[in-house]
């Protein structure tokens, strides 16, 4: 079991639930956007938010924003170790580095001196763009090279008292992020951060990150996630929340589940079902609601669903735990069957 890290007021680690990460597309000098961009995305689900800050005027408004924030927040920097100082003292609750990159030694001690004053954690690894050469030219590009070099800028810190560290070992390739987390894991008790980079837009960028994040997940390997997508953050939270949910690791989401259809469907349960899906997107409540294509054994695989309907060639039947209790006219199946809904969640 990994060591607690807290993130503000989001402990991960430990026992603690998987928390969802996301990061702001904009610059946070935009200040009322970015403050209403953490309001939008927490009432999303998610748990922790980055912003990248890439010069003064971001570490500034870094601070501007939280203190209005609504959610912990996390200042993502490179190449200036000025910069984490500044987002430091600006209240930041965590910070993302890459010790390789921020100016030297003595410079990555100033910010290790920062961060222990201030106690806050930081974020420190590798993907597959950011390898130690050394490791590199040892390894080649694989897990081991991947999980060493991250472990490199761990010691790092350490050596300069920091043990408030998330790792995260980062790669477009699937199963190579696999092995790395596998590999990673194996050496450490820190908590681990993990994501698919470049996963792409969104159709294939989910399935790469939930067959990597959830491959680990579900041999308990992992402490917080980020659905890497090329969209926006929202997605990619509600992404993550499906995740979770169908490992069963998130106790608030609503599931959905729908028949994938056949020739004895006589009615569009295809889209019916994508309106429950977007009627519900937002509601944190555990609950399961099935959308099933007939009547012919519809109830009963949908058995322990709390809600479901199925379809027939002029009326739909509305069950409760695998029994029906009601049946409406197909043309009344969306008023009736979500005044249902209505009432599981309120």
């Amino acid at each position: 079991m990994s060591k607690v890290v807290s993130i503000g007021n989001v402990n991960i680690g430990g026992a603690n639930k998987i928390a969802i990460q996301s990061m702001s597309t904009f610059k946070i000098k935009e200040v009322d956007r970015a403050v209403n961009e953490c309001v939008r995305l927490k009432e999303a689900g998610c748990d922790v938010l980055r912003f990248s800050v890439t010069d003064l005027e971001d570490a500034k408004s870094f601070g501007l924003v939280k203190k209005r924030a609504n959610i912990p927040l996390v200042a993502d920097i490179h190449f200036d170790y000025k910069l984490a100082l500044a987002c430091i003292d600006g209240g930041a609750d965590k910070i993302r580095i890459n010790p390789g990159n921020i100016g030297g030694e003595d410079k990555v001690k100033q910010v290790a001196v920062a961060l222990k004053s201030a106690n806050i954690p930081v974020r420190v690894g590798a993907n597959t763009g950011s390898v130690e050469k050394e490791f590199l030219t040892k390894y080649g590009k694989n897990e081991i090279s991947l999980g060493e070099s991250a472990l490199k800028n761990v010691a790092l810190l350490e050596k300069y008292g920091v043990d408030n560290i998330v790792i995260s070992v980062k790669a477009s390739d699937v199963p190579l992020m696999i092995k790395a987390y596998k590999y990673i894991a194996q050496k450490t008790d820190y908590p681990l951060h993990l994501g698919v980079t470049e996963a792409g837009g969104e159709y294939h960028g989910i399935i790469k990150n939930s067959v990597g994040i959830g491959a680990l997940l579900s041999e308990g390997i992992g402490d917080t996630i980020r659905v890497s997508l090329s969209a926006d953050p929202e997605r990619e939270v509600k992404a993550a929340r499906a995740i979770l949910s169908s490992l069963n690791l998130i106790d608030d989401a609503v599931k959905v589940i729908a028949c994938p259809t056949c020739g004895r469907c006589e009615w569009d349960c295809m889209a019916f079902a994508k309106k429950v899906e977007d009627y519900v997107e937002r509601v944190k409540k555990p609950l399961k609601i099935a959308v099933m294509g007939c009547v012919v054994n519809g109830p009963g695989e949908a058995a322990d669903a709390d809600l479901g309907i199925a379809g027939a060639k002029e009326e739909c039947a509305i069950f409760v735990k695998g029994k029906i209790v009601k049946k409406v006219k197909k043309e009344d199946a969306e008023k009736e069957f979500f005044g249902e809904i209505d009432r599981c969640i309120l």
